[in-house]
């Protein structure tokens, strides 16, 4: 099973802070480099770095770019005007950092490649908070042509060619067709005529790609995003000044129900890319009553505003034990035949009830009768009274709403000498435990003339043993 990751965007999100926070969570390095030294993009490098925020020990992950690409978009002063240029990238909060991989890239008509690797290793003795070492892997290819925007066209051409897995490699697509749709919703022109600027620069389809692969290599299967945090007020782009939230990000979270939480910054604390990872990966928006935390994640912004910029990840896990509700139903029933009360039994499973009984009692003037208990949803209460009253000749119908305590379970299979066999799997603290489905249980006993006791012991310990082999 994958892994629940829960993102707490109080500070916005965007893709070096998501890129960051998932390398903090300790995705593996070696699945990144190979998928960004694939890339067929110019001039990039790419570093990983430890920086403070606010006194705390949080990974950077920043796209370096040669003059050709260099955009503004951490820059403080042409975004807003009058605003602190970022101050954690300074020698006084640089720990450490590592490039992992740099791209250098010239484009020859032959089309042949030349890779160089180094590693250099820099201490400086001066720097305040102590050693800063540095690990630079370089990658150079040979190419030429003009740099230009790109289409999505190039952008999927991009992606097909970087060596990452195919479910990377989908999640990186999702991301920029969502970012597509966004933006050709703004400019008023279909998806392949959108012209990628911001979110089309060299350092968004890095952070995308380096956020797809992060997140395959944690096998995660689960997002929680509750809300994003944003700011207000005007920001500036290549068109000029527009209002936060910005076009795009306004128009992903109108499409694909994102929450947005204002606040008082004055400031883009949403990004394009950042909503668009979110709109992409994200399952749920609530977040189970209880959970335990397996891991956390902390990934640096490189803007700087009146709170620091930080994105939380965790990976979390629900205890094995889990409170929900359910409804109990109840009524007396003394003029019915059973073939009737087997009747509604059928009806009430099919409609969903988790659990149907008979309970013999004596009514007043010791006539003989059945109560009738239903176990359900909530929200199906009144789909089970409506058959009750359909079905028999009861007037009146008790319920209660009840809290129950359940083992968090799953469903699994197994194969045994006699065929598959379905089996409910419980955790508990200490492990877990296995019941054979009663179904596969007797089909299976039918087929091999063997005692129903005999094929459901066969199963348990089948599905033991496969538990032991994981």
């Amino acid at each position: 099973m994958g892994k629940c990751l829960y993102l707490e965007c109080m500070t916005g999100i965007s893709g070096d802070m998501t890129a960051a926070a998932l390398l903090d969570l300790g995705a593996g390095r070696e699945a990144l480099e190979r998928a960004l030294g694939s890339l067929p993009v110019d001039g990039f490098s790419v570093a990983i770095s430890r920086v403070k925020k606010s006194g705390l020990d949080v990974c950077d992950f920043d796209v370096r770019l040669d003059a050709a690409h260099e955009n503004h978009d951490h820059d403080m002063e042409y975004l807003f005007g009058g605003h602190p240029a970022e101050s954690g990238h300074s020698h006084g909060t640089d720990v450490q950092a590592e490039a992992i991989a740099a791209h250098v890239h010239s484009h020859e008509h032959d089309g042949s490649h030349s890779y160089e690797h180094g590693h250099d290793h820099e201490h400086d003795h001066n720097h305040e908070h102590g050693h800063d070492h540095m690990h630079d892997l370089g990658h150079t290819h040979d190419h030429t042509h003009p740099h230009e925007h790109r289409r999505m066209k190039e952008i999927l051409e991009i992606i097909a060619q970087a060596d990452m897995t195919e479910r990377a490699k989908a999640t990186a697509v999702r991301i920029f067709e969502i970012l597509a749709e966004a933006e050709s919703k703004a400019h008023g022109v279909s998806r392949e005529e959108v012209h990628f600027h911001e979110v089309g620069a060299v350092d968004s389809i890095v952070d995308i790609v380096t956020a797809a692969v992060c997140l395959d290599e944690l096998d995660v299967t689960e997002v929680i995003v509750p809300y994003l945090c944003e700011g207000n007020g005007m920001v500036r782009c290549q068109h000029g000044l527009i209002p936060i939230p910005v076009p795009a990000v306004a128009n992903i979270v109108q499409t694909h129900g994102l929450v947005l939480k204002p606040t008082e910054i004055q400031g883009e604390l949403v990004t394009p890319t950042g909503a668009a990872i979110v709109a992409a990966i994200r399952t749920s928006d609530r977040l189970p009553e209880r959970f335990t935390i397996q891991k956390i994640g902390l990934g640096a912004g490189k803007r700087q505003y009146e709170r620091p910029s930080i994105l939380r990840a965790m990976l979390i896990e629900e205890p094995s034990e889990k409170s929900d509700e359910i409804c109990r139903l109840e009524t007396n029933i003394d003029d019915c035949t059973g073939e009737m009360l087997g009747y509604v039994m059928e009806r009430l499973f099919e409609a969903g009830a988790r659990d149907v009984h008979y309970t013999p009692v004596f009514m007043k003037k010791n006539r003989p009768a059945w109560q009738l208990n239903v176990i359900c949803d909530p929200k199906d209460r009144e789909r089970m009274e409506e058959i009750i009253f359909a079905e028999t000749t009861t007037i009146g119908i008790r319920r209660i709403n009840m809290q129950r305590t359940v083992l968090k379970r799953e469903s699994s299979s197994v194969s045994t000498p006699f065929g598959e066999a379905a089996v409910k799997v419980c955790r508990l603290a200490d492990g877990k435990r296995f019941y054979p489905e009663y179904d596969s249980v007797r089909a299976l006993a039918q087929k091999s003339g063997r005692s129903f006791q005999e094929i459901y012991e066969l199963v348990r310990r089948e599905a033991e043993k496969e538990e032991g082999r994981r």
